[in-house]
């Protein structure tokens, strides 16, 4: 079936093919292409494979008799579920939110168009909502679907719950966007909308590891007062305080109500931003000419030195950049609760636990470097212009470098400091691994760059999928050593720590071949 064009369908389809290729990093033809082709593949087939024969048969055979009770205690556990999906929906849709307001800028040209207004935006917002519920479904569909068919039918009724909590994220996630433009602005609101979908969306993480930042008693009493109140032969709760549950077990009424709320909440968003979403677009479009004024000159002095000029300008582009802020910040909370790990164990004396630990940081620390190399080094909108200066080739690489470690470096040096105090062995090896393995990642973006204009960074990672590899199993290969190393292994050490010298070794590039490389690309 053909939807005509201009029609609801018709342009629902156009929305979720812009995501589908977005996710999937189909652009043209080349090696993007084929990249592109193994990821939908991916997504689409390999993926639901190993989820069903993994997850779901075992869990179907394993649940096939087994009725789940309509109890406080599981009401709550549903709940709690249905909460903490929202919230990582809400983190997506938030994204989604300020990628609708800054990057697609094409809601002018559609507006233009004979289409209604009205619709242009529901489908927009429809399309952010079926592409939040596409990255849960397709990881509980397989699962789900051996249960289905081995006497539990009505657990099916996930999915449509998913897409309810879907709609609501979204309809939550597009008010909150709005409001945040009309209190703070489209410049703030774009910066402040990333950080608060990468905040959002590591508070489940951060909340499932309350056993590793609160210790085992405080996060053991949390949890078990928690089953006690629920438990309770006294407690009464609210009214529809179990219809999460029903609905997800496929009971009609419930799973009615769940789904018309989520729709409720969807269509109010859609009704209260439907009139000011074009203006809201029209001046976020703004934000980088007409909201900033000019200042005078000679107001902002130059830097002394192109080393220096260099650091300077990369480290503004990085505080500019709200979406590399928001994936490096997310990346960040998640080094929270392995440092109160370290740091606890290391109080306690629980020496067997810190080396494990403090290989764990060496990998995180490299990850998060690679991340702002790509940007620092390959996403130069100007590179005839860098090529062309009178500085060596090898001064800018520098300061690029610089640029990513610095605020990793800054980030780790209180945790790696007070972990030396109390554990000088475990510190000390945690510190070493930490720069071997940013170091590590650095090098493999100088020698591996692909360049491009920092736009296109923005929408996917444009770094080969061999860089990506060798830069993770290489850190695994230091996070290793650096485990054997606070462990007091120091001979065996060796063997990983030489492994990772070869393979740093093997995938060098001189100045010359980097050079005849890039003039290759482009």
């Amino acid at each position: 079936m053909i939807a005509p064009a201009g029609s609801t369908l018709w342009l629902l389809r156009h929305e979720l093919r812009l995501t589908w290729r977005g996710l999937v990093g189909r652009r043209g033809r080349g090696p993007g292409r084929a990249g592109g082709r193994f990821r939908t593949i991916w997504l689409t087939a390999i993926l639901p494979v190993i989820l069903l024969v993994a997850a779901g048969l075992p869990l179907g055979l394993a649940l096939r008799h087994v009725q789940i009770p309509i109890l406080p205690l599981s009401a709550a556990i549903a709940a709690v579920v249905a909460v903490g999906l929202f919230t990582l929906m809400l983190s997506q849709t938030l994204s989604a939110a300020v990628d609708a307001l800054y990057e697609r800028a094409d809601l002018d040209l559609l507006f233009s168009s004979p289409m209604q207004p009205r619709r242009v935006l529901t489908v927009r917002f429809l399309a952010v909502a079926a592409n939040v519920y596409f990255l849960f479904g397709i990881l509980t569909t397989p699962i789900i679907l051996p249960s289905a068919f081995m006497g539990h039918p009505g657990w099916l009724a996930l999915e449509p719950v998913l897409f309810a909590i879907a709609l609501a994220a979204t309809g939550a996630g597009l008010l909150l966007a709005g409001a945040l433009f009309r209190l703070i602005g489209p410049r703030r609101t774009r910066t402040l909308g990333q950080v608060l979908a990468a905040v959002t969306g590591a508070a489940a993480f951060l909340g499932g590891q309350a056993y590793n930042i609160l210790g085992r008693h405080q996060s053991a009493s949390f949890w078990a007062s928690i089953v006690q109140v629920a438990t309770r032969s006294g407690f009464k709760p609210p009214p529809g305080f179990d219809w999460p549950l029903r609905a997800m077990l496929g009971e009609p009424l419930p799973l009615l109500a769940v789904v018309a709320f989520g729709a409720g909440v969807f269509l109010l968003a859609n009704q209260v931003l439907g009139a000011r979403f074009a203006e809201d677009s029209a001046a976020a479009a703004g934000v980088g000419n007409a909201g900033r004024k000019a200042k005078a000159p000679g107001r902002m002095a130059f830097a002394a030195g192109a080393f220096r000029a260099t650091l300077i300008k990369e480290l503004r582009l990085i505080l500019r950049d709200p979406a590399l802020i928001s994936q490096v910040l997310l990346r960040v909370l998640y080094i929270l609760p392995l440092g109160f790990i370290l740091l606890r164990n290391a109080g306690t004396g629980q020496t067997l636990a810190l080396p494990g630990g403090a290989g764990a940081l060496s990998l995180i620390a490299g990850q998060i470097v690679g991340s702002l190399a790509w940007i620092t080094v390959s996403a130069e909108d100007a590179p005839d212009l860098l090529s062309c200066a009178p500085t060596p080739v090898k001064t800018l690489r520098q300061a690029k470098i610089i640029a990513a470690i610095a605020p990793v470096a800054a980030l780790l040096a209180p945790v790696l400091i007070a972990l030396t105090v109390m554990a000088p062995l475990a510190g000390i090896a945690a510190t070493a691994g930490c720069a071997a393995s940013m170091a590590m990642t650095a090098a493999l973006n100088i020698w591996w760059q692909r360049p491009g204009k920092r736009a296109e960074f923005r929408r996917a990672r444009q770094a080969s999928w061999f860089v990506t590899l060798a830069e993770f199993f290489l850190g695994l290969v230091i996070a290793a050593a650096t485990a054997l190393v606070a462990f007091g292994a120091f001979g065996w050490a060796l063997v990983p720590a030489g492994l990772a010298l070869v393979g740093v070794l093997l995938l060098r590039r001189s100045d010359a071949q980097v050079a005849q490389a890039l003039r290759t690309a482009t």
